[in-house]
């Protein structure tokens, strides 16, 4: 007697009528006895299991998103992704694409997701054009620790490095700009790597990790397992029992020894969901707090605690009241030369705390007295159970008095339209809405006169300041919101460098109010132009006759123009009764300017108000 064993794969939610159907998928567990006698028969032993299958790596690629919570994606398609898309189309009950107008763009938008949601964006993108068109938003997400995966196409292996068509090494030009870059040419370590790749994007200090994953990879077919990893994966904190008990002492001792204590927040804060750990901690050491541009929302605008932002364009308060202290506790933040400075000003007779989760940047821009490394949320919580109370009467007298000091001295006219008046009457009307803005003017305007509530609801480009960051991002993130009403602050040279991306609101329905503050100029050049080069205006003044509010009509939104406060309340009236994209132009004078600035290297004596 002979016997012929055969093992097939089946899963759990699947049923065949026959063997043959069974032995074309490839997807059960059966045993298939033949007897010498030529009769055949089934044994009636089919389990229904979780087991390996076959798959191409295009499916994989899918399966793996899934795998991981992924349910939005934002990208353009192309040849070298073709497979992936295919794929794409079969799952789509259960993953959700956005297709934007340029790739830019997408990846803009998995950026504002990620930073609304907490979870990583994801994008997808071709090769050659596709992949470079990602550069500039790849970076931005790198210099915000914003946790970004970025799948890429390319052409096949044993075309790579042949000037095939579209062919670029995306791995070697992302590497400065990224956690960590893959090109997968053996689809065996197709899984793991797309595993590994989001472990990496969220964990520590959050970030943007590319994939590039060759043609061949996508259409070949290996046997592919799940690896039954969590739904999401989700920053790792370390927990207070992780840390240097010794350094949390001597940050205790610091703190107690301190007179007049400062707490300088950034976007480590916010990424760590550390708010309310941050709030105990200031109530227990009666200290004022200050927070650099990436750390806006993490403090409620009105908490009596809070100064305002830090740094060339900071509140005078904020500012003051820093150089001021004895002790600064800097928390999830790096120090950048706008919130710095004159380095040797900013250190003169004070002592620096530094809490981040990335130990590379403790002491990399300044010289500190004690450095902790660890999770904002997990340092500061270990801090508030060893902290005994503390009280700086004489201290707390000072700040309350710093507060009361007028930003700038410019004679303000009620019935002029200007940045101030705008974003009163918008925040008036949002409430805890999330706000998003390209670079420039306004964006320093935002952040000193928009009042912001809850965290997570500030969405700019700090480190890298990309102007076209603003459509994009605020797509994702009126996304990643649930489609709750989104604010971008822009303006017209902002505006210009992806104002494509309308379309995409517009075809998504997306309830985005876009403010344009618009002064014919590129504000913030112009304004070191008037202050540092004698007013020689090369190239900053645009003239555009662009008709911004028939361009939001041919996109298929609504368009509004206002030149007075009056009007501008009327439009943002109206425009708050549509559900969908809306844009209101807002003539303002090009002398406007963002006051109060420290010129570069300057410090507190050197503050411009008038």
């Amino acid at each position: 007697m002979q016997v012929m064993v055969i093992s097939l794969q089946i899963p759990a939610d699947r049923e065949y009528p026959s063997i043959q159907e069974a032995l074309q998928w490839n997807h059960c567990r059966a045993f298939f006895y033949m007897w010498a006698s030529g009769s055949a028969g089934v044994f009636a032993h089919t389990e229904k299991m979780e087991a390996k299958m076959v798959m191409t790596g295009a499916r994989i690629v899918i399966e793996t998103l899934l795998e991981h919570g992924v349910d939005t994606i934002f990208g353009y398609p192309g040849g070298s992704v073709i497979h992936i898309y295919d794929e794409l189309y079969k799952k789509r009950g259960e993953l959700r694409h956005y297709t934007t107008c340029h790739e830019q763009g997408a990846v803009h938008a998995a950026d504002g997701y990620a930073r609304v949601t907490g979870k990583p964006g994801v994008v997808i993108a071709t090769s050659g054009p596709g992949a470079t068109n990602l550069v500039t938003g790849i970076a931005n997400a790198y210099l915000d620790s914003s946790p970004v995966v970025a799948i890429t196409g390319n052409v096949p292996t044993h075309l790579l490095g042949r000037d095939s068509f579209q062919e670029v090494d995306i791995s070697g030009i992302t590497m400065p700009i990224t956690k960590h870059n893959y090109i997968v040419k053996d689809i065996r370590a197709l899984a793991d790597t797309i595993h590994e790749a989001f472990s990496i994007a969220c964990s520590g200090r959050p970030g943007p990790v590319l994939i590039d994953i060759t043609k061949d990879v996508q259409t070949g077919t290996t046997e592919y397992e799940p690896s039954g990893c969590p739904t999401i994966h989700l920053p790792a904190q370390k927990k207070p029992a992780d840390l240097d008990e010794k350094e949390l002492d001597e940050a205790v001792q610091l703190i107690q020894a301190a007179e007049r204590p400062y707490i300088y927040c950034g976007g480590g804060v916010v990424i760590s969901n550390a708010s309310e750990e941050l709030l105990a901690f200031a109530e227990n050491i009666d200290a004022p707090i200050g927070l650099s541009l990436m750390g806006l929302s993490a403090v409620p605008y009105v908490h009596p605690r809070f100064l305002g932002m830090v740094g060339m364009h900071g509140r005078y308060g904020a500012t003051k009241i820093l150089h001021e202290s004895d002790l600064l506790i800097a928390v999830g933040t790096r120090f950048s030369d706008r919130s710095v400075g004159n380095k040797a000003e900013f250190l003169r007779n004070r002592k620096i705390l530094q809490i981040d989760i990335d130990p590379a940047e403790i002491g990399k821009n300044l010289e500190v007295t004690l450095g902790l490394h660890g999770d904002a949320k997990a340092v500061l919580a270990a801090l508030n159970s060893r902290m005994p109370r503390q009280r700086h009467a004489a201290w707390s007298r000072v700040v309350e008095d710093m507060k009361a000091h007028p930003d700038n001295n410019l004679e303000m006219d009620p019935a002029r339209l200007t940045p101030q008046s705008i974003m009163d009457a918008v925040c008036r009307r949002m409430g805890e809405h999330v706000v998003a803005t390209d670079v420039g003017q306004h964006q320093m305007w935002t952040s000193q006169y928009y009042r912001f509530k809850k965290p997570r609801t500030f969405i700019t480009s700090g480190g890298l300041g990309a102007m076209g960051f603003g459509m994009g991002a605020a797509i994702g993130a009126c996304i990643g919101s649930g489609k709750k009403r989104t604010v971008l602050f822009t303006s017209d040279g902002s505006f210009h460098m992806n104002m494509n991306e309308m379309a995409t609101a517009v075809s998504n329905g997306l309830p985005l109010l876009v403010v344009l503050l618009n002064n014919h100029a590129l504000g913030m050049v112009r304004q070191w132009q008037t202050l540092f080069f004698d007013g020689r205006y090369s190239h900053t003044m645009l003239d555009r006759r662009t008709d911004y509010v028939k361009l939001a009509e041919a996109f298929g939104a609504q368009g509004y123009r206002a030149e007075t406060n009056e009007e501008f309340e009327q439009c943002l009236d109206a425009a708050l009764r549509v559900q969908a994209p809306v844009l209101i132009e807002c003539l303002i004078d090009s002398d406007e300017r963002v006051l109060p600035m420290i010129p570069p290297g300057g410090s507190i004596n050197d503050i411009i108000l008038k």
